[in-house]
């Protein structure tokens, strides 16, 4: 089975600097993409940023545009999520997810046919 695991998080003060790590082990796939997502107490899951596998093309929301950067490792299958100026509204669980049979970027959850467990990042000012 194919596993996704999240590190990386933690609590910091406003302005910091993060970055998370996702790693996947099991089945590899031939075409596919990763993407991150967050969800905060109250809110549903949104999404943050996305990275297609074969040529790195690369999707942000507008909330993270400019502070956040994701990048992939491909002999690790890696992804990484590197955070910037963190603000208090970045406060969520983070959660890393991958995206088999399609080579495009998607911001819908549903598409994603596998997920982590999260790593907390906990924001304050």
């Amino acid at each position: 089975q194919v596993q996704v695991v999240e590190s990386g998080g933690g609590s910091v003060q406003a302005g910091d600097s993060l970055r998370l790590s996702c790693a996947v082990s099991g089945r590899t796939f031939s075409t596919y993409s990763m993407g991150w997502f967050r969800q905060a107490p109250g809110k549903e899951r949104e999404f943050v940023s996305s990275i297609r596998w074969r040529d790195g093309v690369r999707d942000y929301a507008d909330s993270v545009k400019g502070r956040f950067a994701i990048s992939r490792d491909n002999a690790k299958t890696t992804a990484y999520l590197e955070m910037k100026n963190l603000r208090p509204e970045d406060t969520a669980i983070y959660y890393c997810a991958v995206r088999r049979g399609y080579s495009g970027n998607s911001r819908h959850p549903p598409d994603y046919n596998y997920w982590g467990r999260g790593t907390q990042v906990t924001v304050s000012s």
